[in-house]
């Protein structure tokens, strides 16, 4: 389960509209977002949460049908699940795709799992957090070693998660805490010594209140002040190419480290990496029985 994206241009205060839990937006942030998005073609997000269900139904083997689902954008939730019905699925595993879970933040995507299978007659079970789920933390960090395979000591290696008001960290810090394991379980297994790498967040909203810190462009000066001549940059909650990615990082804070003086560089994102799509079969058999129809909600 995911957030989903707008379809177009005309689409952007729909669903923003829709984010916000039905509160129209500014014209103001209309126009930043229409911005962004048009900066990077569109988002993807749709798109690549297909291609991954796609990929995961091919992995699961027979017995298992996928579909993805959208909280905030077509195809929705429960239209996802009338297609796994449609297809002879009898129980559905609802797989959010965000390896760390924060009832707060994530409950909504629960509560249209329940209540699309209850309309349609079926059993659903939600994967619970899968953060040190290990064929995730390997995926990942193989993708780490690949992208330092040419880089020197001058590089510095910054694993990043979503900023959050300081408020829901006040109210669920055991979500900060699952986002830092896996910070620290790729940085092991991907063999980073412990001076290398720098725990930051990304994308705070332009809000009053307090924002998680530090913010990864804050530490852009400090890092060249010390020598580092490059920077590589790896989310470890995101799972897809989308706007937090594609604006935030390789835009705005490439921008940002570039002032500094410092190379910028991004791992990929897992997308359809066969390694991440095993991870999500085991995440998709743990939840239930070697019967159970998985449905992979972005």
């Amino acid at each position: 389960m995911t957030y989903g994206a707008p379809r177009d241009d005309a689409d952007v205060p729909r669903y923003l509209a829709a984010v916000r839990g039905g509160r129209e937006p500014a014209p103001h942030l209309v126009t930043e977002m229409r911005r962004r998005y048009a900066l990077i073609g569109g988002s993807p997000l749709v798109r690549i949460t297909h291609a991954q269900a796609v990929a995961l139904e091919a992995d699961l083997g027979g017995g298992h049908v996928v579909a993805a689902g959208m909280r905030y954008s077509n195809p929705a939730i429960d239209s996802a699940l009338r297609e796994l019905v449609e297809r002879g699925a009898e129980r559905i595993v609802g797989i959010c795709m965000s390896p760390q879970w924060s009832p707060r933040l994530m409950g909504g995507y629960a509560d249209a799992l329940a209540e699309a299978a209850a309309g349609a007659g079926v059993q659903a079970t939600l994967a619970p957090a899968w953060h040190r789920e290990p064929a995730f933390i390997a995926a990942t960090a193989e993708r780490v070693r690949e992208a330092l395979r040419d880089a020197d000591a001058t590089t510095a290696i910054m694993l990043t998660a979503h900023s959050l008001p300081k408020r829901v960290f006040d109210t669920e810090p055991e979500y900060i805490a699952q986002l830092r394991e896996t910070a620290e379980l790729v940085a092991y297994v991907a063999g980073l010594e412990s001076a290398r790498w720098h725990w930051a967040y990304q994308s705070a909203g332009h809000t009053q209140e307090e924002w998680l810190r530090p913010d990864l462009k804050e530490l852009f000066p400090m890092l060249a002040a010390q020598g580092v001549r490059e920077v590589l940059v790896v989310p470890v909650q995101f799972l897809a190419d989308h706007l937090e990615v594609l604006y935030d990082l390789d835009i705005a804070a490439a921008e940002e480290a570039r002032a500094a003086g410092l190379r910028y560089r991004r791992v990929a994102m897992p997308n359809t990496q066969p390694a991440f799509i095993r991870a999500l079969a085991r995440v998709a058999r743990s939840a239930g029985s070697p019967r159970v129809s998985a449905s992979s909600l972005d």
